[in-house]
This record gives C-alpha cells, sequence and structure tokens, in this order.
C-alpha cells in the first residue's frame, strides 16, 4: 500500500478518529467558505433577487443529485470491507467500476437537471423575480455534473482507504479556483448568477482532475490503470446494494427540505434571502458533523470487514461524543455570532437578520441532534445495512415533516413553526435508527460465534 493510511483495526480509536475527521471538516469548512464567498459576492454586485435565486437553489439541486451521489457511500463501504478484509484485487476492481459508473450517472443527472430544472422551480412555486436567475444558475451548474461525480467517487475509495489528507487538498485547490474566478467572472464582468456557476463548474473540474490524476499515480490497490477501466458486475451490484438505498435517503432528506422549501417561497423574495444567508451559515454546522459519518462508515466497515467486531462499541462512542461536541460548539457559535455572520450576506439589511435569526434559533442551536442521525446512519452502513437506514429516514424525516408542514404548520403558519420540523424529525430518527443499530450488532455478534462454533467443531473432527 502507499503507506499514507490510518490503521482503523488496531489500537485506540478517539485519535485516529480525529486524524481521519479533521481533514475532512477542514476541507468541508473551506468548501462552505469558498460557496459562502459565492454567496457573499452575489448579494453585494448582484442584488436581492439574484442571492434569493442562488439560495432557493440549493433543496432542489440536492433532490436531483442525491441519489447518485449517495452511490459515493457504496464505493466508500465496498472499499472498507475489501480493505478491512485485505482483498486488494477487489479494491482495484471496485475503483475502476467507480470511476465508469461516475461518468454515466453523471451524464444522466446532468440531463434531467439541465433541462428540467425551470419546471422544478415552477412546481416549488419560484417567485417571477428569482426564477429566471434560479433557472440560468442551475442549468450552468449541472453541465458539472460528471465531473462532480468523479471527485465524489474518486474521493470516497481514498476516503474508505484511509487517506482524508489528498482529497482534502484537491478540494482546497478547487475551492481557491471558485473564489477567484467569482471575483472574475461577477464583479469584473457582471455576470451575476452565470459567473457564479461558471466558477463552481470550473472548480469541480479542477477538483477532479487532481484526483484522478493522483489515483493514475499512486502505488497500491486504489491506483487506476486505463487497461483495467471496466464495470465490473459484481462490484458494481455491491455498490448499487449499498449506495441505492443510500442515495434514497438523501432523496428523503432532499423532498423534505424541497417542501419546507417550497413554504419558505410562500413568505416571499424578503424572507427567501434571510433563509439563503442563513441556511449557508448553517451548513458549515454540518459539514463539521458530517466527517464523522464518513468515520463512522469507514472505520466501522473496514472492522466488519476484518470481523473485528469487539472494536465497534468504541468506534460508535467515540463518534457520537464527537458530533454531539462539535455540532454543540459550531452550532451555538454560529447562533451567538448571528449578527455579523448574516451581514457579511446582506450588510445592514435588517430583514435579512430577523428572518435568518428564526430559522438558526431553531436549528442552529439543535443541529448536533443531525450530527447524531448522520453517525448511526453511517455505522449502520459500515455494517452492510442500508434498507433498514433509508426506510427509517423516509418515516422520521420525510413523512414526518410532510406531517408537520400539513398540521401543525397550516393552523400556526409561522417561519419558527415550520423550521421546528427539524429537530423533531431529527429526535424521532435517532430513536428508530438507535433500536436498529442494536439489532443489527446482535445479528453480526451472534453470526460470527456460529462461525467460531462451526470452525471449533471442524478443527476438532480433524484431530486424530
Amino acid at each position: 500500500m502507499a503507506g499514507k493510511e490510518i490503521d482503523m483495526l488496531h489500537g485506540p480509536v478517539t485519535g485516529k478518529i480525529l486524524r481521519y475527521t479533521l481533514p475532512l471538516i477542514l476541507s468541508g469548512l473551506l468548501q462552505l467558505a469558498f460557496n459562502a464567498a459565492d454567496t457573499i459576492v452575489v448579494g453585494r454586485y448582484a442584488g436581492g433577487d439574484a442571492l434569493a435565486a442562488v439560495g432557493s437553489t440549493g433543496a432542489l439541486i440536492n433532490l436531483i443529485t442525491n441519489l447518485f451521489l449517495g452511490l459515493g457511500i457504496g464505493v466508500s463501504v465496498s472499499v472498507a470491507h475489501a480493505w478491512g478484509a485485505s482483498d486488494w484485487d477487489s479494491v482495484s476492481r471496485i475503483v475502476h467500476t467507480a470511476l465508469l459508473a461516475a461518468f454515466i450517472g453523471g451524464a444522466v443527472v446532468f440531463g434531467i437537471g439541465f433541462f428540467g430544472c425551470r419546471t422544478f422551480l415552477a412546481w416549488m412555486g419560484s417567485p417571477d423575480n428569482v426564477i429566471e436567475h434560479a433557472t440560468l444558475y442551475m442549468r450552468i451548474y449541472f453541465i458539472g455534473m460528471p465531473v462532480m461525480l468523479v471527485y465524489n467517487f474518486c474521493a470516497s475509495a481514498l476516503r474508505a482507504s484511509g487517506d482524508t489528507k489528498h482529497p482534502t487538498a484537491f478540494l482546497v485547490a478547487g475551492g481557491v479556483l471558485n473564489v477567484i474566478l467569482n471575483l472574475i467572472t461577477v464583479i469584473a464582468f457582471g455576470l451575476g448568477v452565470a459567473g457564479v456557476a461558471i466558477a463552481t463548474v470550473a472548480s469541480q473540474c479542477l477538483s477532479a482532475s487532481l484526483t484522478v490524476g493522483y489515483l493514475f499515480r499512486i502505488r497500491g490497490a486504489c491506483r487506476l490503470s486505463i487497461a483495467k477501466l471496466r464495470l465490473d458486475r459484481s462490484k458494481l451490484l455491491a455498490i448499487l446494494r449499498v449506495g441505492i438505498p443510500a442515495g434514497l435517503q438523501s432523496v428523503a432528506f432532499s423532498i423534505s427540505n424541497v417542501l419546507i422549501q417550497s413554504s419558505i417561497n410562500s413568505f416571499g423574495s424578503l424572507v427567501m434571502e434571510g433563509n439563503a444567508a442563513s441556511a449557508n451559515l448553517g451548513g458549515f454546522i454540518y459539514v463539521s458533523m458530517n466527517a464523522f459519518c464518513h468515520a463512522a462508515m469507514a472505520f466501522v466497515g473496514q472492522n466488519v470487514g476484518a470481523r473485528l467486531y469487539e472494536r465497534l462499541r468504541r468506534i460508535m462512542t467515540a463518534c457520537i461524543v464527537l458530533v454531539t461536541v462539535i455540532g454543540l460548539a459550531v452550532g451555538w457559535g454560529v447562533y451567538l455570532f448571528r449578527e455579523p455572520l448574516i451581514y457579511l450576506y446582506r450588510p445592514g439589511e435588517a430583514y435579512v437578520l430577523e428572518y435568518g435569526t428564526i430559522r438558526l434559533s431553531v436549528i442552529a442551536t439543535t443541529y448536533f441532534l443531525c450530527g447524531i442521525v448522520e453517525v448511526v446512519s453511517g455505522a449502520l452502513r459500515g455494517m452492510g445495512s442500508s434498507v433498514g437506514p433509508t426506510a427509517i429516514s423516509l418515516i422520521g424525516i420525510c413523512v414526518l415533516r410532510i406531517v408537520w408542514i400539513e398540521t401543525a404548520f397550516r393552523v400556526h403558519r409561522t417561519l419558527y413553526v415550520l423550521y421546528l420540523s427539524y429537530p423533531l424529525s431529527w429526535i424521532a430518527t435517532i430513536l428508530m435508527l438507535a433500536v436498529l443499530y442494536y439489532i443489527r450488532k446482535r445479528r453480526l455478534l451472534r453470526g460470527a460465534a456460529q462461525t467460531e462454533d462451526g470452525e471449533r467443531r471442524g478443527e476438532a473432527e480433524e484431530d486424530p
């Protein structure tokens, strides 16, 4: 192997989880900072309508892309299991299959997003002064879908092997280019939302190129070779078996967010501006926690592959404690410093601060609950269980939020009541996922005990 991977199978876990997650947190925060620069540049130099347009597309973009981005989770779990079992041939076939699958999936997502975005935005009730800007932004954005999936799949393989530093460095390089191009396209050339989208696509191309180039240069099981590029049917099915349910779970989140965004849109473009700014700030909290989902998935996945089930409890305890601490610290930090942070987007606009504060008061202060949801879901996928977390998310996240919108929000039509759907759905989902995790772990331990008994009986029968 390349010698840069974290050993997830031996020794203490907390320090290694921190080593694994810190580059992911850094890359996520920097990427969001670059995206925030997009929003800030648009808000300051292209006006409120452009800010509302860019902010209102996030939920819809995630809805369209998350099913295919979920396949990256399938790549991660498949690589982790093979890596834990020291099956280097399987790792190689998974990586080559993933690269081709990324191109195919990216082409499908491009077609759906590019040609359907205006219709989808109209269904969401986007105001007339926003929809044209939003449509232009999304059409350019979706041109970059194939390269976005290539980066996502290849980075997932590297992270599952224990290498988080290189994917982080390549993402940061793309982010720097994104900021530079924003300044050029939006401020110098006055391209508005089109300039932001062009910069985003260019940055994705750079990150994907650097990642693929690195995989062609490294030594070890993750090394790419043109001669080995083919879709391995068994590995593709393994990726799909975990990735499709994972993608459907992300779609469930996105459907509920689209419904909530549609409800927000009904309050008008001024509320949309405040929501866009505060949602962007909320992203900093989410990516700080989401790193521990990847850690749980990779650490659990490798240890399940190596049949080291006794280490799962330590991994889960460390991940849940760390994600809770990080979620509370960052969430409350964003809320307490909300005024200067929100004014970065729309300086001096009191209505943006007012509407943004409502969202942050509910979601930022309780976001750690979402982090726990992510960690337990990641651990279950590392165990090879993907359908269960998806079904629970459909019930706990999507269905519960729809019910909330159609009942409590209809009776008390305020932003505060609307946003309460987030923490309530997180709590319900945590409780259901905890039960599923307990059942799944018991099955793994029972299966291991039966295997050991069978092996002992076999050895006894062989004794003369």
